[in-house]
């Protein structure tokens, strides 16, 4: 893992919109911004696409329906926006795709139902979309594989646990999938889906129930870290309160490993940003027990089992949207005072 002392923040340009919620995908040097809500709450059709070398901002044609909270993802030169919710806060089942060199959006197949916090991964050109929360806000179990080349959305076995926002994450031929939440209640179901068997598997859950939690994977192992702990029913007089919980879980032992005092989290902190960069786990930003959101950020080495502070974030936030490019963790847009423009990215050293 990289030492602490090779980490460093990249600061881009401010979005031209400021905003929350929103969705990011990175393609070739390019971040792409689609949607999310400004100031006012209500969805955007806003795109926007910022070009790294140059460092300049460029407005794209908007989005045909303005959305929050979608799924997006880059497949070749297509960027495939998923579900989300509208200007009416309603979920949608719409889904557009954006062609970078024409410079113009398709209505492509839509989902079956509408659908908002959807978990997306991609593998061999096909998106899965997993969960959601649909209509009647009551969360889905709903799998669904999309291939470009056909349009179509296919449905597959559903989740044991329906639930929505949860992190997904392909490791081999499996895609496990925890976290997230069912009305506002936090999930502890830890699942996979095996993508030959087209089958389910359900893991030991996640030891401690925690809502705004963020998780990570990093080196097969998958973390459960930080968010907010909700007091138990018989506990009438506790308030919920932030934890800098780490629970892991390594598939090959099939265990949760007992979270020890050692291993916590520096700062406790909720609705943060967690990623894998130089072969840490890094939780960045989020709500803890200051008046405003932390800018704090620390990594977690595996090899040493320990965590380690981090330059801080400059902009402080919390709901942020994050997005992996290669050697970089891009922070994008949340909230600081307000909807915050701010795009930071987490990178190594040698990255110029």
């Amino acid at each position: 893992a990289a030492g602490a002392g090779a980490f460093a923040w990249a600061t881009f340009p401010s979005m031209p919109t400021r905003r929350v919620y929103c969705s990011a995908a990175h393609r070739d040097g390019q971040l792409f911004v689609l949607g999310g809500c400004g100031g006012g709450g209500r969805a955007l059709g806003t795109a926007e696409l910022l070009d790294l070398p140059a460092q300049r901002w460029t407005t794209l044609p908007p989005l045909p329906t303005p959305r929050a909270g979608a799924a997006a993802l880059a497949l070749g030169k297509q960027i495939l926006v998923v579900g989300g919710v509208d200007a009416a806060q309603s979920p949608l089942a719409s889904v557009e795709v954006y062609h970078v060199d024409e410079g113009k959006w398709e209505k492509k197949a839509a989902l079956a139902q509408p659908s908002m916090g959807i978990s997306a991964v991609q593998r061999d050109g096909a998106v899965y979309a997993l969960g959601g929360m649909g209509a009647d806000t009551s969360p889905q179990a709903l799998v669904r594989v999309y291939e470009p080349a056909k349009d179509h959305w296919q449905p597959l076995p559903s989740m044991p646990t329906p639930c929505y926002g949860a992190s997904a994450f392909l490791q081999g031929n499996k895609i496990f999938i925890l976290g997230g939440r069912q009305g506002k209640l936090p999930v502890t179901a830890f699942e996979a889906f095996d993508l030959e068997t087209r089958s389910w598997t359900r893991y030991p859950s996640v030891p401690s129930r925690r809502a705004f939690a963020a998780c990570a994977m990093a080196d097969g192992v998958v973390f459960s870290l930080g968010g907010l702990q909700q007091p138990g029913p018989h506990n009438f007089y506790s308030r919920p309160h932030f934890v800098n919980t780490v629970e892991m879980f390594d598939p090959t032992q099939g265990v949760w490993r007992k979270p020890s005092r050692t291993i916590r989290m520096k700062d406790k902190r909720a609705d943060f940003v967690a990623g894998c960069l130089g072969g840490r786990v890094v939780a960045m930003g989020g709500l803890g027990n200051q008046s405003c959101p932390l800018d704090s950020v620390e990594g977690f080495s595996l090899s040493q089992k320990k965590w380690e502070t981090l330059p801080p974030m400059p902009t402080g936030r919390c709901s942020c949207s994050s997005c992996p490019a290669p050697g970089l963790l891009f922070v994008i847009g949340g909230v600081a005072q307000g909807p915050s423009g701010a795009v930071e990215a987490l990178c190594l050293h040698d990255v110029p």
